[in-house]
């Protein structure tokens, strides 16, 4: 039976850049899919793959009480016009003020958490107010999906959701026809390449400290970063090209050909859902390098296409970084094809989204 599909989101990128391939195939299927997103200048983007928009306000840094009643308010209102026959989200805001929206209009409900965010990491009073919208939320749920087995047992743990809520899928997938595999530079210089956002807790502190070891140690190995500032880091990245420590590109739509001119992908991140950086660097031949958290460590077999390292530890951040240097071309190479074939065997996208619109449809 075709349903009415109503997505909740945040930003464009959520929708566009990591569930373009799960919308198509909605729509494919006969569904009537409205999505829910603040408006910007991309949002067409998202209405050319067939589906209408509805332009509603999300500040997802605001902790701001009035704000959040807007837009609880607005998704409520929302629902009663639409009357959708399933309401799908993802992040944080959407997920907990849709969810009781969803209940109260007596609407089937799934959400999608994509990471556990800053604020189940620093604990503290933020953490007790997301927890306790969650639970609110997710309470009449149909599923809550998860990118990593990690984020679904810290909210079973603490009795936000029951077991049978959760269902885990490898992240978004990655589509291996997009990021198909491609040969690894050869040449002397070699090339680390970062893709996220600019912020202490995506392990930059720790990157930098290495950056500056091993460029004095190495006259031939680059560091690319590719990424929105968060926060303020314009002084040392500046400071840092001028070094000729790094090569900066801001914020890239297309990171293809970034990936394909670099031989190591590195992100030692603090928490993630699932690096989807290291899925798509993975599936175009490219060896990995991260911390050792869900959501990174599952793109990683170790020592075969890359290695993970300790959380906020330098030293060993560096030790990985430098042990990749001192491999031959062909070792290399060798990491790059594993990673590809990992990626074939457990992360292809084709597979997600099969199991995300059958759980949307069941």
């Amino acid at each position: 039976m075709n349903k009415k599909v109503l997505i909740l989101s945040n930003h464009f990128v959520t929708i566009h850049k990591f569930r373009q391939e799960l919308v198509m195939n909605l729509v494919e299927r006969g569904h009537d899919v409205v999505v829910s997103l603040p408006y910007s200048n991309e949002t067409e983007r998202i209405e050319d793959l067939g589906v209408r928009t509805i332009n509603t306000y999300v500040d997802r840094k605001s902790i701001n009480p009035i704000k959040d009643i807007k837009l609880f308010i607005e998704y409520i209102n929302l629902i009663r016009l639409e009357k959708p026959d399933i309401v799908v989200s993802y992040t944080i805001k959407p997920n907990a003020y849709g969810g009781i929206a969803s209940k109260l209009c007596k609407c089937e409900f799934i959400a999608n958490v994509t990471g556990l965010g800053s604020a189940y990491y620093k604990g503290g009073f933020v953490k007790k107010i997301v927890s306790a919208l969650y639970k609110m939320g997710f309470k009449s749920a149909k599923s809550v999906i998860f990118e990593n087995e990690g984020n679904a047992q810290v909210l079973i743990d603490d009795k936000t959701i029951k077991q049978d809520q959760a269902v885990v899928m490898n992240g978004a997938g990655v589509n291996l026809d997009k990021f198909s595999f491609c040969p690894m530079p050869s040449g002397n210089v070699i090339r680390f390449l970062f893709v996220g956002r600019i912020m202490a807790e995506k392990g930059i502190e720790e990157l930098f400290e290495v950056i500056k070891r091993i460029r004095s140690e190495y006259n031939n190995v680059e560091f690319s970063f590719i990424g929105w500032f968060e926060d303020d880091y314009s002084e040392i990245i500046k400071e840092f090209e001028e070094k000729n420590f790094i090569k900066y590109y801001g914020y890239q739509d297309d990171v293809i050909p970034f990936i394909r001119n670099s031989h190591c992908i590195v992100l030692p991140s603090y928490h993630e859902g699932m690096a989807n950086v290291l899925l798509e660097g993975a599936a175009m031949g490219r060896a990995l390098i991260a911390s050792d958290i869900p959501g990174c460590r599952e793109a990683i077999v170790e020592g075969k296409n890359g290695w993970t390292c300790k959380v906020k530890y330098v030293d060993d951040l560096y030790g990985k970084i430098k042990r990749f240097i001192d491999l031959s071309y062909n070792e290399k190479v060798k990491m790059g094809k594993f990673g590809r074939c990992h990626m074939e065997e457990i992360f292809d996208k084709k597979k997600v989204v099969k199991l995300t619109v059958e759980e949307i449809e069941r």
